[in-house]
């Protein structure tokens, strides 16, 4: 992270897992235009290559993963999984790059959460119109506090999971980094260094952390994204009607 001290200047007032994260959002639009560019000039007779290919499977994936978590309701959902799915994941594995990983910032995944927490009660909203007003008083009015209290809990644990998974493995390759660079330090201590880099200290990390970050950025980064879009898609799919409670409803209206 030395090498990057000019680069995250904190001056500016942004964190660097900000900044971080900007580099990510600007990865994605500018693959995002890449491919609209590729799909104009596509011929529509030719089966697509590359990059297109891939995000037409990407589409196709994410939106049969929507319709079968949470139905025909959601047609068109699937963009949104998607980009979340894409910058989740990208998040996680940036960390590869030797800069910081946006997801060690609470903020990131808080708004990530918040994005869920807002479309939740927007759909249950939607379609209980003012009874859903009614949800905080159930199953009698003094139970106002408790559920006031209780529909925080898919913020506070969708933004809480990513976090501290992600600051767990930032904090635990941290230490890793450390300790082999004091035993690199001390077994080629023989070696003269100059300069601001002490060039004997960086020779036991390479062979040793790949690893880890197979599986602190890889495989973690991959879970944790696969976990909070499915949380995403089961929170905010429970809050529309089922097949069974339209069909009670038609019936009452009669």
């Amino acid at each position: 992270m030395e090498v990057f001290d000019g680069f995250f200047d904190t001056s500016t007032g942004l964190r660097p897992e900000v900044i971080s994260s900007l580099i990510v959002m600007g990865i994605i639009i500018i693959l995002a235009f890449i491919v609209a560019i590729q799909a104009h000039f596509q011929d529509p007779l030719k089966k697509p290559k590359g990059l297109l290919f891939l995000a037409e499977v990407g589409v196709k994936f994410f939106d049969g993963l929507v319709l079968d978590m949470m139905g025909p309701r959601f047609k068109g959902f699937g963009g949104y999984i998607m980009a979340v799915a894409i910058y989740l994941f990208i998040a996680f594995i940036f960390g590869l790059t030797g800069l910081p990983s946006p997801v060690t910032n609470l903020a990131v995944p808080l708004s990530l959460a918040l994005c869920t927490f807002i479309m939740i009660h927007a759909t249950s909203a939607h379609y209980t119109k003012l009874k859903y007003f009614k949800r905080y008083i159930e199953p009698i009015p003094i139970f106002l506090p408790v559920n006031l209290i209780s529909m925080w809990a898919p913020l506070l644990s969708m933004t809480l999971r990513l976090f501290g998974n992600a600051i767990s493995g930032f904090c635990l390759m941290t230490l890793v980094y450390n300790g082999l660079r004091n035993v690199s330090g001390m077994i080629f201590s023989f070696l003269e260094t100059s300069g601001p880099v002490a060039w004997n200290e960086l020779f036991i990390a390479p062979i040793v952390t790949p690893i880890l970050h197979l599986y602190f950025d890889l495989f973690s980064g991959l879970i944790q994204t696969t976990i909070f879009i499915f949380l995403t898609m089961i929170n905010i799919g429970l809050e529309a009607p089922q097949d069974d409670d339209i069909q009670e409803m038609s019936t009452e209206g009669r």
